[in-house]
C-alpha cells in the first residue's frame, strides 16, 4: 500500500515527526488532546485499532501484557483487562519505577474496566510492582508517531519506550521473542530509512492500523539492554530505578559506564523542581531600539498571561511557591504535565535571540527541536506571541555552538533566525538595559511566560 505521506531522502527523525504531525492536523485526522505536535497522536479510529490485538495468535498464548499509557492506546488496554489478562503500565515517567499493575474491582463490569484501562485507572487502580518481582511479558504494545512497514518506529522523542524496553531486557521479563505491537493511523505508516535507527531503538514486529493487521518481518534486533554509554548522570537522577538497576548490573560484571552530560544542555530539559529561592522585585522592559523594533532582550513579568489564563480555565491550577510561579498543565499523556518555572541563573551567561517563531508553535516543540540540533539551552524565555524567544548558555563557546547547530533551523515551515542577542553584541553587563533612544518611549509588548525547558 502506497504510503500517504512522502519522507524526503535525507530526513531527520525529528523531520519526520514534524510531517506526520503537520498531516495529522492539517487532516483533522486526531481527537482530544490537540494539537497533536509533541504527542503520540490520538487519532480517529484509534480504539477499532486497538481492538484488532485480539486477533493476535500471541495474545491468546499471553497471560502479561505490557501496555503504554497514551491515549490512543486505550482500547489495547481495555481489550486486555476485558480478556482477564494482567495488564502492566509503565509507571509515569519512570520516577518511582518501572511497572504498575492494574487491578479492577472484583466483579468489574464493562463501564468499570473501561475506567481502569484509562489514565484515571492507572491513577487509581494500579499498584507497583518491584524489581525482585519475576514477571515474564510476551506481549508490548507502544504508541507511535511513525512506523515503517518494515518495521522501523519513532516515537516523540522522549526515549520513554525504548528505555522501558531496555530496563524490561535488563530485568529478564522480555527477549528477542517477545513481540511487540505499534497502534497507529494508517498515514502515520511511511517509509523510515534503516540507518536512521540505532541500537538502542526499539522495532515492532505487528502495526495495527483501522484498515490493516501488518506483520513486518523486521530484521533489526531489539535492543538486549540498558546501553548505559547513552545515558548520563542526569538522567539517573531523573530515574531513581536506574540506579538500582546499574547497581545490580554492576554486581553482574556489566560495564555500566555513563556516557558525559552535554554542556549547558542537559540541566536545562529536566523536570527537577528547583531550588527554594527568594522572592525577587518584578521589572518590566519598555526599551526600544533606535529603529523603532522591540529589542532583543527578554522582558519578565511577575503576573503572565498563562497565570491569568490558568485561574479561568477549568484543569488548569497555577501553584506558588517561594521563588517561583508555576502553570501545570494537566491530563497530558504518559503522566507528564508542563511546569513553567523560574531558575536563578549563572551571574554571566550568553543569551542567543530566536526569531521568526511561527505562529501557532508550542515550546514544546521548540525544545524537542533543541535537544535535536544539541542546542538546547541552560535556559528558555519562550514570547510566542511576539515570534521570539531567549536561549540562555553559560558561556559565549557554548552560546556559538548552539549557533552553529541552529543555523537552517525550519518548524512548521518556517525558517527561524538565531543570532546573539543585542545585549550580547553589545558586550553589556547581563541584566543591563539599553538606554531607549529620544521619542522611543512606547513600552514592550509584554511578554509570554518566561518557560525552562521540562526535559
Amino acid at each position: 500500500m502506497e504510503c500517504l505521506i512522502k519522507i524526503n531522502a535525507g530526513a531527520s527523525k525529528w523531520d519526520i515527526r514534524q510531517k506526520v504531525w503537520d498531516y495529522i492536523e492539517e487532516k483533522n485526522l486526531a481527537n482530544f488532546p490537540r494539537p497533536v505536535h509533541n504527542r503520540i497522536p490520538n487519532f480517529k479510529g484509534a480504539f477499532g485499532a486497538c481492538s484488532k490485538v485480539t486477533e493476535l495468535q500471541v495474545f491468546s498464548d499471553t497471560a502479561e501484557v505490557k501496555v503504554d499509557p497514551d491515549k490512543p492506546l486505550e482500547g489495547a488496554r481495555l481489550a486486555v483487562l476485558q480478556a482477564q489478562k494482567t495488564l502492566l503500565v509503565p509507571t509515569p515517567r519512570l520516577r518511582t519505577g518501572l511497572f504498575n499493575k492494574i487491578t479492577p474491582p472484583q466483579g468489574a463490569n464493562k463501564e468499570q474496566l473501561r475506567i481502569c484501562s484509562s489514565s484515571q485507572g492507572v491513577r487509581d487502580f494500579s499498584e507497583p510492582v518491584g524489581l525482585d518481582a519475576k514477571v515474564k511479558v510476551d506481549l508490548v504494545v507502544v504508541g507511535s508517531v511513525a512506523v515503517s512497514e518494515k518495521g522501523c518506529r519513532i516515537g516523540k522523542g522522549e526515549g520513554f519506550a525504548d528505555l522501558e524496553w531496555a530496563m524490561m531486557a535488563s530485568m529478564g521479563s522480555v527477549n528477542e521473542s517477545t513481540v511487540v505491537v505499534t497502534v497507529v493511523h494508517d498515514c502515520q505508516v511511511v517509509d523510515i530509512p534503516d540507518e536512521l535507527m540505532g541500537s538502542h531503538d526499539l522495532t515492532v514486529d505487528y502495526i495495527l492500523t483501522p484498515s490493516r493487521v501488518i506483520k513486518t518481518n523486521c530484521q533489526l534486533p531489539k535492543p538486549q539492554g540498558i546501553i548505559w554509554n547513552k545515558l548520563d548522570a542526569e538522567k539517573l537522577k531523573k530515574i531513581p530505578i536506574l540506579k538500582k538497576l546499574r547497581a545490580l548490573e554492576e554486581q553482574a560484571g556489566k560495564d555500566v559506564t555513563l556516557g558525559a552530560t552535554p554542556p549547558a544542555a542537559e540541566p536545562a530539559l529536566q523536570d527537577d523542581k528547583p531550588k527554594r529561592q527568594p522572592r525577587q522585585r518584578p521589572r518590566r522592559n519598555t526599551q526600544q531600539d533606535a529603529e523603532g523594533e522591540p529589542s532583543q532582550e527578554p522582558s519578565h513579568n511577575t503576573e503572565t498571561e498563562a497565570g491569568q489564563r490558568a485561574r479561568q480555565q477549568p484543569g488548569r491550577k497555577e501553584s506558588r511557591g517561594s521563588g517561583r510561579r508555576a502553570v501545570k498543565e494537566q491530563g497530558s499523556e504518559e503522566g507528564g504535565g508542563e511546569e513553567v518555572t523560574r531558575r536563578r541563573l549563572p551571574q554571566s551567561v550568553t543569551t542567543v535571540y530566536l526569531g521568526g517563531i511561527p505562529t501557532g508553535l508550542r515550546v514544546s516543540e521548540l525544545k524537542a527541536a533543541l535537544r535535536e540540533r544539541k542546542a538546547a539551552p541552560l535556559r528558555l524565555t519562550w514570547q510566542g506571541a511576539q515570534h521570539r524567544a531567549f536561549l540562555d548558555y553559560t558561556d559565549p563557546q557554548v552560546a556559538d555552538q548552539a549557533l552553529e547547530a541552529l543555523q537552517g533551523l525550519c518548524l512548521n515551515g518556517q525558517s527561524l533566525q538565531a543570532e546573539l542577542a543585542k545585549s550580547q553584541r553589545g558586550q553589556r553587563r547581563p541584566g543591563q538595559r539599553q538606554r531607549p533612544s529620544t521619542g522611543q518611549k512606547s513600552k514592550m509588548p509584554q511578554s509570554d511566560v518566561p518557560k525552562e525547558t521540562e526535559h
